[in-house]
């Protein structure tokens, strides 16, 4: 019996209309390409912003599948593909952005440079959490500043990006601090790092508590508007500052008058131009590596989600209601 040539798919066809499950034609692998039958596909943020029309950057015109991360079985291998084979469990950040289809479907072809073998300790459902702020975190943090062990790092927002900053960093011995809400200080405490609440001490204050009025080494923004300007002002002389959010117009002057350096981490590049894919492998291979080794795990909002119910699951976002990751299950 022949393979079905068809496949179903969640199609976003307009700005802010709501997904439609459709039969397309199933993806046939080119060459250095895996077709991969996707079990799981991670939400984030950025797939609404598509949706809605807002996200020129992400140069993803409708209609189109969206979803940028995933985790699925590597069902059959293009020409010139090594290091994988047939039935591997694998995960990776593949699509959705740059025209190229993205994970809210049964089957996606993907260029098999941006994919690692999945986690053995973990489902599909927690491994398609973990790419885009995987690689975003590991960026900045590594690519980046260089993080080593025993310097100061400050955090500014413990969410997606955030909660893995500070576990990459605890994994390499920094000393990590994370400004967010109170409700999130227990989760954060749990994770080695020292939670600082948002709301009740301003950025001198907690400079001056932690550091001695020094300032951090470095320090990870992951909010953006504000959160970098706040980044600037707790950065210590010869620090260095990340922003995974860092586009608007900001000050330089507390920056400059320490020395201090700043880089901007934009992950999507690679998938836009083609130019660094093999890195997003590499990247997500270290992170394999960290997660089998307990350092590193993805926080998950305890709902599960499937492909009929996933404008809930972008609402749930959109209205900050997420505890944790969201992420779509395909059967």
């Amino acid at each position: 019996m022949s393979a079905p040539s068809t496949m179903k798919a969640l199609l976003a066809e307009a700005p802010n209309s709501p997904l439609r499950i459709a039969d397309i034609a199933k993806p046939v692998p080119g060459e250095g390409q895996v077709l991969v039958r996707v079990k799981a596909s991670g939400v984030n943020p950025l797939d609404l912003k598509i949706r809605a029309g807002n996200a020129a950057h992400a140069r993803h015109p409708l209609p189109a599948i969206v979803g940028i991360d995933m985790a699925g079985i590597v069902e059959e291998l293009g020409a010139g593909v090594s290091g994988f084979r047939q039935g591997d469990a694998v995960y990776g950040m593949t699509g959705g952005v740059g025209g190229i289809q993205g994970s809210l479907a049964e089957f996606a072809a993907v260029d098999a440079a941006l994919l690692a073998p999945k986690p053995q300790n973990l489902s599909m459902r927690e491994a398609a959490a973990l790419p885009l702020i995987s690689i975003t975190a590991w960026e900045g943090l590594v690519d980046r500043a260089g993080v080593k062990h025993g310097q100061k790092v400050l955090v500014l927002g413990g969410g997606g990006v955030g909660h893995i900053v500070a576990q990459i960093a605890k994994a390499v011995g920094a000393e990590v601090y994370v400004v967010d809400g109170a409700s999130k200080a227990d989760y954060l405490a749990g994770l080695g790092a020292t939670p600082i609440d948002r709301d009740a001490e301003t950025v001198e204050t907690y400079v001056a508590r932690h550091t001695a009025s020094r300032g951090f080494d470095l320090v990870y923004d992951t909010v953006g508007g504000q959160g970098l300007d706040t980044a600037f002002r707790a950065v210590s002389r010869f620090g260095h500052v990340v922003s995974c959010l860092g586009w608007g117009s900001h000050a330089l002057a507390p920056l400059s008058f320490k020395a201090a350096t700043y880089s901007g981490v934009f992950t999507l590049l690679p998938l836009l131009t083609g130019e660094g894919r093999a890195h997003h492998g590499e990247i997500m291979r270290e992170m394999t590596k960290l997660v089998e080794a307990g350092k590193v795990m993805p926080k998950l909002d305890p709902r599960s989600f499937t492909f009929a119910d996933t404008d809930e699951a972008h609402r749930l976002i959109e209205d900050r209601q997420a505890d944790g990751k969201l992420v779509v299950e395909i059967d």
